[in-house]
């Protein structure tokens, strides 16, 4: 066991100490902040310039009607088409055709040069909402207009679990899947990236000491199976330190500076719904907000994601650095590790695909078994426990995800203990079965 901590200690004084590490831990929470945020703050900047459209409208119903934007601006003419698209210094010209109320099809746009899709909908749904008032209108109903507004309705749908309810019977706290769904984005994604990348770092650790013959110098003062267990723990080591770092931070910020920022009057509905006080109808808050930020300032609900964080990151890591680990000892250079490592990867991109299923049914039987093999376990389960799933599923995804992790490790290590004395040739599917059987 000693021999094991020094190789322990070596592997993780080694990446931790590295500046890509202190960089990565400190921006990778910002980086993914600003990867969900990014879309909305392209569509609010990304703007274009002003368009100017001349219109010919020959029903005499649109011209005046058309709104103009921030990127349209629209010009009624009385030119003939032809003469209006002979006018290059313009962006283009919308004709719209006298019977446009019973053909909606008679609305051509003839621009000088490409288009967009935002401003084509702009378009379509302006012509549209003239078109139907149009229509309305000749049902002679008074205040027919006014009578479609009072009809409108916009119904908030809150959803409550039956499966949680306080000691009276009522539900305790709304829940919603919009929130649970980016969490569930957000972890599986977190589970995704670290089986790659700290699973390409054992690969890569070992196909470097292999080629050098650094590993032929350690097995004579360890065994191969030391040797193999000191690099898979070590660099363990450093992922479960990241992500402690990073619960740390996102605890400090949920308990101390989000409550900090926000107004007194909203965090004092959160505490009152989160103690159970208020109900979720009752605050004059969107559920959705108040359910972000319920979680985020539950240091408990916190705590707990994060110590299923690490178990699955853990076992995750454990199962797939073994693979990384062995295919690295059986190879002498990365190109040759790509071929014997795509098997590894089948399973790590298929996970993705089914953590996608999670997001439109928790509890489907795809979404159940592939939480359970240990294989994809990792990415869906991190996916699907922030919609509410029951503890037991949670814990014998866990149990079984470890029992795997023994039987990997040891098949691995029998492929690890012949594959670093190997050299000048990249051993077959076939020769790797019979190293194993060996």
């Amino acid at each position: 066991m000693n021999k094991i901590k020094i190789i322990i200690a070596r592997e993780f004084n080694e990446h931790v100490r590295n500046k890509t590490f202190i960089i990565t831990t400190i921006l990778m929470p910002v980086l993914m902040i600003l990867m969900m945020a990014t879309p909305t703050l392209i569509m609010l900047f990304a703007t274009g310039d002003e368009k100017e459209l001349l219109v010919i409208d020959e029903s005499g119903l649109m011209a005046e009607k058309l709104e103009n934007t921030d990127e349209l601006r629209f010009t009624p003419t009385d030119l003939s088409l032809s003469e209006a698209r002979a006018n290059t210094e313009v962006f283009g010209v919308l004709w719209i055709g006298q019977n446009i109320v019973d053909e909606p099809t008679q609305a051509q746009l003839y621009t000088n040069s490409s288009s967009s899709m935002s401003m084509e909908e702009n378009i379509s749904s302006q012509i549209e909402k003239v078109v139907e008032k149009e229509r309305l209108s000749r049902y002679n109903i008074d205040n027919l207009e006014q009578i479609m507004k009072d009809v409108e309705a916009n119904v908030v749908l809150t959803t409550y679990r039956n499966d949680q309810t306080s000691e009276s019977g009522e539900a305790e706290e709304a829940t919603s899947s919009g929130v649970a769904y980016m969490l569930g984005l957000v972890l599986g994604m977190i589970l995704y990236m670290f089986l790659i990348i700290y699973g390409s770092m054992v690969l890569a650790s070992v196909i470097e000491e292999k080629s050098s013959r650094v590993l032929d110098v350690l097995v004579s003062s360890v065994s191969p199976f030391q040797l193999l267990m000191g690099k898979i723990l070590g660099v363990a080591s450093v992922a479960i330190t990241q992500v402690a770092i990073w619960a740390v931070l996102v605890c400090g910020i949920g308990g101390a500076v989000l409550p900090a920022l926000m107004p007194d009057d909203i965090m004092q509905t959160v505490e009152a719904v989160q103690a159970g006080q208020m109900t979720t109808i009752e605050a004059d808050i969107d559920a959705d907000m108040l359910s972000a930020l319920s979680f985020a300032t539950n240091t408990g609900k916190l705590v707990m994601l994060f110590v299923y964080l690490v178990l699955f990151i853990l076992g995750g890591f454990l199962l797939y650095s073994a693979m990384f680990a062995a295919v690295g000892s059986a190879v002498d250079t990365q190109q040759d590790a790509s071929q014997l490592q795509t098997p590894i990867m089948i399973p790590i991109i298929l996970a993705i695909f089914m953590a996608m299923a999670v997001f439109n049914d928790p509890n489907s039987s795809l979404a159940f078994w592939g939480s359970i093999i240990p294989f994809t376990s990792p990415v869906v389960m991190m996916a699907r426990i922030p919609f509410d799933i029951p503890t037991w599923q949670i814990w014998f995804s866990l149990a079984i995800l470890y029992a795997s992790v023994v039987g990997v490790t040891w098949v691995a290590g029998k492929v690890y203990r012949v594959g670093i004395f190997m050299h000048g040739k990249k051993p077959s599917f076939k020769e790797l079965w019979q190293w194993i059987k060996q």
